[in-house]
């Protein structure tokens, strides 16, 4: 997997990803709760620094070398 998420895309993403993650624990007892899990997928991606997505989409928010 190559780096194609940058440093402050991967901070955001980091960001968010708890957030959801801690909202999931915080509300157990939400209607839609399991949706506050889909802050593992960007909370993941940040902390691997690589996007599926933007590999597919040949996209790259990392500062040219």
């Amino acid at each position: 997997m190559t780096k194609n998420v940058g440093t402050i895309d991967r901070i955001l993403r980091i960001v968010i990803g708890a957030a959801l993650i801690a909202g999931f624990f915080l509300n157990p007892d939400a209607k839609y709760g399991w949706l506050y899990l889909i802050g593992i997928i960007p909370l993941a991606t940040g902390l691997l620094s690589s996007c599926p997505l933007y590999s597919i989409l040949g996209m790259s928010t990392c500062a040219r070398k």
